[in-house]
């Protein structure tokens, strides 16, 4: 919850990427994830990963806090790229312990995977660190997601932080029971009774503020056809130029990509 936090709080910090319009950074970063999906050149990846972390020091976000982030997020999609040059045939270049061969062809795509993810993963963490979550919900419904993912999306961006109070309850009434996970002189399983107990009473939590938020939605007139409200808003000229001046640095990156310089 306190990384929840610290993400809201680099959101509301004030730089020209911060002042773009929600539309723009999403499509952008949709479109930087597709690129670096389809690439095929190691060289273009670290080129484009240059150019996000430029566009992190130049957003006033923490150079530190956005590093941590790529650190402690990239090892899910990164360590599968570990094992590629392992376990893909091609040349062998070196023979290791155990009969296990290192190819050039697993070096080089385990490379290209691991470029991949990263730059995947930076373009997400600007695009986090730069938007409120609300702003985030409010740009998907304006260019063109379903009106029923858009509020459920919004509904759990506003109930996030009360259920993590919810939690904080029940926790502080476990600690004046002298209640500790992690005492070891405890048995083991009354510990996992106890931690099973708390999940069970968070469902059972959610479940009553479903109903009581879905009552009260009813009470004010909400029904299947209701709409969400989505207020309107405008481009302008810097939204447009930071979109063109990012299709045409990807436009560069392909024509580098395709060997034509």
């Amino acid at each position: 919850m306190e990384d929840l936090i610290n993400i809201e709080r680099e959101s509301l910090k004030e730089s020209s990427i911060h002042r773009l319009d929600g539309r723009i950074k999403l499509i952008i970063t949709f479109i930087i994830i597709a690129f670096a999906v389809s690439a095929s050149s190691v060289v273009t990846l670290i080129l484009m990963e240059a150019y996000l972390l430029l566009l992190v020091l130049l957003s006033n976000v923490s150079p530190s806090y956005a590093l941590k982030r790529i650190i402690l997020i990239l090892p899910f999609g990164g360590f599968i790229a570990l094992f590629q040059p392992f376990i893909r045939p091609g040349t062998v270049i070196w023979t290791g312990p155990l009969g296990m061969d290192v190819t050039l062809e697993g070096l080089i795509f385990g490379a290209l995977l691991l470029g991949k993810v990263t730059v995947s993963v930076t373009a997400v963490i600007l695009l986090s660190s730069t938007t409120s979550m609300q702003e985030l919900v409010g740009s998907a419904r304006r260019i063109g997601v379903p009106s029923d993912f858009a509020m459920l999306l919004n509904l759990t961006v506003r109930y996030l932080f009360f259920f993590y109070d919810e939690l904080e309850r029940i926790r502080n009434a476990q600690k004046t029971r002298c209640f500790d996970i992690w005492n070891k002189r405890t048995s083991y399983r009354w510990r996992l009774r106890k931690v099973g107990e708390t999940i069970a009473m968070m469902f059972l939590r959610a479940y009553e503020q479903g109903e009581r938020v879905y009552l009260s939605m009813l009470s004010r007139g909400y029904s299947q056809d209701s709409q969400m409200y989505t207020a309107r808003s405008t481009l302008g000229r810097w939204d447009v130029l930071f979109a063109a001046a990012n299709i045409f640095i990807l436009a560069l990156l392909h024509i580098l990509q395709l060997g034509y310089w």
